[in-house]
């Protein structure tokens, strides 16, 4: 479904503006999807984007801007972040590779968690209790500048062994 999505130009997020809903997502993508929105369409300006700071395994910042409406892991991928197994599976609430850990005051701010969600979490290994998949969490304005932390390590269901710190 994750190719069909790239075909039609579709993300996975919405964009701010929109309602659309996680049936709705499905309807279009086949897929648990939590949001949907428009990835091609170039009505952005400077000011409808923001900034992420990801603290990865090894203790490096790095620092990359998305679009208001993309998803965590459209960031990540789209800027090619070197971050070892990310997002295995392309979004699609297969797997708990993108899974991050929020702030205690961001956590606060987000969506609230879909049972799809929750249980990939659940496979997840160093889940806490500000936990969440970054396919999952769409970038708004007000998140601008936040700092989430990647795990130490991450079950990727494509390798038998731990992708941690020592990988």
């Amino acid at each position: 479904m994750a190719a069909a999505a790239k075909l039609l130009g579709i993300s996975r997020c919405l964009l701010a503006s929109s309602r659309l809903r996680v049936p709705a997502a499905r309807t279009v993508l086949g897929q648990s999807s939590r949001c949907l929105g428009l990835r091609h369409f170039r009505w952005f300006s400077s000011e409808d984007k923001v900034t992420v700071k990801f603290i990865n395994r090894d203790g490096d910042t790095l620092v990359a801007e998305g679009k208001v409406g993309e998803s965590l892991l459209d960031v990540v991928v789209g800027k090619n972040l070197d971050i070892d197994g990310f997002g295995a599976c392309e979004g699609t609430l297969a797997c708990s590779t993108c899974h991050l850990i929020f702030e205690d005051h961001v956590f606060e701010q987000l969506e609230p968690i879909t049972d799809e969600e929750m249980d990939m979490l659940d496979l997840a290994y160093g889940l806490t209790d500000t936990s969440r998949l970054g396919c999952q969490i769409c970038l708004k304005k007000s998140m601008n500048g936040i700092m989430v932390k990647v795990p130490d390590s991450v079950a990727d269901v494509r390798q038998a062994v731990d992708m941690g710190k020592n990988s």
